[in-house]
């Protein structure tokens, strides 16, 4: 029998800050080598449960405990929070913010330094979990010229050296594109199996997560648990869709279709996902369904020809791209880590000069158009949040377009509130910016960005550490302006955005554009996925495991259905 490591028994934890507290009456035990995956929309409190095991509350989060929170048998109040991290190793969201070392080996050497270990030990030990992380032949590198699945390789290395008992995982796949985001969670995977390490994980991601095993999924609403139970039951049942928590595509599928769901499918491993009850039911769905009509093309109101860039003498970051991109369009732009899709929006807005090739809007060459000019036409809100936020409270950070331009006081009070409204911001209004998560803070610069009702909106990772409430909020306001005739351009990594949102979709790969197609069509082609680090949708393995002849159309007629019943476009 396994020994339990983490123990909540009537835990409830207010924040001095607030009135009410936000984990309520927690009671929940986690085994010693159990993986578990910890879900709920955001403000359920997963990321304050999170806090409250790796012992920034209450050491850094002052506040109220009432009942007991006992990690490896010692109540966590009475450690220290030095003592607890010898236990809980967490691995951040943005695994910028904690780097240390100028270099991955001075990274993963940091904590052993610390702890004053003999050289020749503190190398056989780096080089060790440097290869246990597949980061062996980086150790000189900068931290800071990694890719993104590349520096969380490092920061994951610098909480293994420590040998703790309990690895937690903070969102760890916010910002990485799909094929890395699957790599890292079998990383996490084999792992956990070699070391025997508890592992758990906080992530909105769920249908990326369950690419491999977990024990248990803890789902989380209003501060307290709602289920605790394995990943079939959990996905036979309605839960999910009440908490307002985004439900694996197949799973939607199977539901519109009218099966009748059970744990016995197995339908945690979609590999292995029984469909013998359910193949007659999804041709007849398919055969009931169909597709709205495209609506037709409006004149263009961005191209680009033949765009090249380079970073100094380095090879080119853009290579030879060109496309159209027509008025009222809702396009996203997809591809791995590196590709080039954040520097060719740089491009589009004047942040950085230099290219070779053209760029139009409306018919007007943009050569010397000025980024103030631009910023008139064009809004981009960036991929960070700390890289646009320059003031103190909220509904300043929002308003300073407005005030800067010289809109009357009453109109900026109007503007700015609808924005906040919009954004889930509007309760939060008169906070400081500080006092905000990393996914609230990209609602501020999303809201600063809509109070301008510029031409074109490009979004980088708009949806980002969003939950499903908030990234449906978004995005319906989103598309309600691109119905309105303004132009949304998206870079993500969120194959659900692209399906659900995009029509159309650019993938980029090393620089170049090597496709340009409907987002179904992307998703179903094998060679663009893996080129560009994508992951083809679980519809389209559905329909081809189910025997539909077209699984590309089966694709098309979900999404344009899916549409229908969540009322997008009306």
């Amino acid at each position: 029998m396994k020994k339990p490591i983490i123990c909540f028994n009537n835990f409830t934890f207010k924040y001095d800050s607030q009135k009410n507290p936000t984990l309520h009456d927690i009671n929940l035990t986690i085994n010693q080598g159990e993986k578990i995956l910890i879900v709920g929309p955001s403000g359920c409190g997963k990321s304050t449960l999170g806090h409250c095991l790796n012992g920034l509350v209450p050491f850094a989060y002052k506040g109220d405990i009432t009942g007991s929170l006992k990690v490896n048998g010692q109540e966590t109040k009475d450690l220290t929070i030095f003592s607890l991290s010898k236990i809980v190793g967490t691995v951040l969201q943005d695994p910028d913010g904690q780097f240390i070392g100028l270099s991955v080996g001075e990274d993963i050497a940091f904590s052993l330094e610390n702890d004053e270990v003999p050289i020749d030990i503190m190398k056989e030990k780096v080089i060790d979990i440097s290869k246990l992380i597949n980061m062996e032949k980086y150790l000189g590198a900068s931290v800071h010229e990694l890719s993104g699945g590349q520096r969380q390789r490092v920061a994951l290395g610098g909480v293994l050296v420590e040998q703790v008992d309990v690895l937690l995982f903070d969102e760890p796949l916010a910002n990485l594109d799909p094929a890395t985001g699957r790599h890292a969670i079998k990383l996490i995977d084999e792992i956990q199996k070699e070391l025997h390490t508890t592992v758990i994980i906080i992530e909105h991601r769920l249908e990326d997560v369950l690419d491999q095993h977990v024990d248990r999924i803890i789902v989380m609403d209003q501060g307290r648990i709602i289920s605790d139970t394995t990943p079939n039951e959990l996905l036979a049942s309605s839960i999910l869709e009440q908490t307002n928590i985004r439900e694996p595509l197949y799973i939607r599928a199977l539901k519109y279709a009218n099966c009748k769901l059970t744990p016995e499918m197995n339908l945690e491993h979609f590999n292995k996902l029984n469909l013998y009850d359910c193949k007659e039911a999804l041709h007849n769905w398919y055969k009931s369904t169909s597709i709205q009509k495209s609506l037709p093309e409006a004149e263009s109101i961005l191209e680009v020809e033949k765009i090249t860039f380079a970073y100094g003498a380095q090879k080119p970051t853009i290579n030879d791209i060109s496309f159209t991109i027509r008025k009222g369009e809702m396009i996203s732009i997809v591809g791995k880590n590196g590709a080039g899709k954040s520097t060719l929006s740089r491009l589009i807005c004047g942040f950085e000069k230099g290219h070779s090739g053209k760029m139009f809007f409306a018919g007007e060459d943009m050569k010397d158009v000025t980024i103030r000019e631009r910023a008139e036409k064009i809004g981009m809100v960036m991929q960070n949040p700390n890289h646009m936020i320059s003031k103190h409270m909220i509904y300043d950070e929002v308003a300073l377009g407005l005030v800067l331009r010289g809109i009357s006081e009453d109109e900026i009070k109007e503007r700015v509130e609808k924005a906040l409204q919009v954004c889930g911001l509007f309760p939060f209004r008169n906070w400081p910016i500080s006092a905000l998560s990393f996914g609230q803070r990209k609602r501020v610069t999303i809201a600063s960005i809509l109070v301008l009702n510029p031409e074109v909106i490009i979004l980088d990772e708009p949806t980002a550490g969003q939950d499903f409430f908030h990234y449906t909020q978004i995005m319906e306001f989103l598309a309600k302006l691109n119905r309105l005739g303004i132009t949304i351009i998206m870079v993500t990594h969120d194959m659900h955005l692209m399906l659900e949102y995009t029509p159309r979709c650019l993938v980029i790969a090393d620089g170049k554009l090597i496709a340009d197609d409907s987002a179904v069509n992307v998703l179903s082609n094998k060679k663009i996925v893996e080129a560009a680090n994508l992951k083809q949708t679980s519809l389209f393995e559905l329909a081809r495991r189910a025997n539909i002849e077209h699984p590309t159309e089966f694709v098309a007629r979900f999404i344009s259905f899916d549409k229908e019943v969540r009322g997008f476009g009306n």
